[in-house]
């Protein structure tokens, strides 16, 4: 008897010593530098650097390559350029930005500062002088946002409407339902890790019901049912805009040469050209334009971008009061499993 009982304090002492050093594994594993989270280094942020009082904003991207390297890229109006020696090390980040001026000439800056608490700051010094960077991750447009066309499937008929769902900056999210049959209001809308859940209350001539709905999003198509008193239908919608949703990198034509660049389209149609903001852009059938204003000191600027969209490649042309580009463009298609 007594062995028994000693054979059992052996077994749970080494179960207890077990749990506590997995409890410790884990936690080293889910505050290592670099994974994803508030305190890591991979994605967007949006930075100022103050230069002499002068600002400019860009956007700084980091990511890794096939074989696990930190890299990085410096995202502005002027384009797209490669970051150096990137290294990020509890909390710590450095990394060196070749830049090149109007006349072609390149200036070699070093970043070292800080990632803490969702924000990057730090000094950008070259042989020009100190620079101040401070910034802040990039918002995420949620998935769910944008236009749902939607179809409900009624035995043999089929209903069709619009789901229109805005996030705030936030990301707080707001639904209305758009159909030219009855009156409907979208109440409780929520989206988590795919999964989208709303009520309804519809009005038709003199019928008044309430009815929630429960789906799913893959990829560019939301799947579901509603349900109320009456039974369940089926729904299914397509995101408006799918094809030209997502990052696109481009090919900017110039004097100087060819110079690359970034487009995000978000789900909701705003988007980022380079780190400027586009607060629409415009899809008609296979027609694709946008417009910016750019400040420069106290100078204003318009941009604007006509092109066409064939499968996955965006030609057109970028004109400012300086003249036009030729714009070329390839949709980057994302690992599978990843979330937008």
């Amino acid at each position: 008897m007594k062995k028994q009982t000693s054979l059992k304090a052996v077994l749970y002492y080494s179960l207890l010593i077990a749990v506590v050093l997995s409890a410790q594994v884990w936690g080293q594993e889910s505050t290592r530098p670099g994974r994803s989270g508030r305190s890591g280094l991979y994605g967007d942020w949006q930075v100022k650097v103050d230069f002499n009082g002068r600002q400019s904003e860009s956007i700084l991207s980091f990511s890794r390559d096939s074989e696990g390297n930190q890299t990085g890229q410096w995202i502005s109006f002027q384009g797209v350029s490669e970051l150096k020696e990137v290294k990020f090390e509890e909390e710590n980040l450095s990394f060196v930005r070749e830049s090149q001026n109007r006349e072609g000439e390149t200036t070699t800056s070093k970043f070292t500062g800080t990632i803490k608490e969702g924000k990057i700051s730090g000094t950008l010094s070259s042989d020009r002088g100190e620079s101040k960077l401070e910034g802040t991750r990039s918002p995420r447009v949620p998935r769910a946002a944008g236009n749902w066309e939607m179809k409900q499937k009624m035995g043999e008929r089929e209903i069709t409407g619009t789901l229109v769902i805005k996030a705030d900056k936030e990301g707080n999210l707001t639904g209305e339902w758009k159909s030219e049959r009855g009156e409907h209001k979208i109440t409780d809308l929520a989206y988590e890790r795919g999964k989208v859940t709303f009520k309804r209350k519809s009005k038709m001539d003199d019928r008044e019901w309430e009815s929630t709905f429960e789906g799913n999003i893959e990829g560019d198509t939301l799947t579901g049912v509603f349900k109320s008193e009456q039974g369940e239908i089926t729904a299914e919608g397509k995101l408006a805009g799918a094809a030209l949703i997502g990052t696109w990198n481009l090919e900017v034509a110039s004097e100087r040469g060819d110079r690359k660049q970034r487009l995000i389209v978000n789900p909701d149609m705003s988007g980022l050209y380079g780190a400027l903001p586009l607060e629409k852009v415009n899809l008609e059938g296979d027609k694709v334009n946008f417009k910016a204003v750019m400040k420069f000191r106290d100078q204003e600027f318009e941009m604007s971008f006509e092109g066409k969209l064939e499968e996955s490649k965006l030609t057109g042309e970028l004109t400012t009061s300086r003249g036009s580009q030729k714009v070329t463009g390839t949709k980057v298609v994302r690992r599978a499993g990843r979330r937008g």
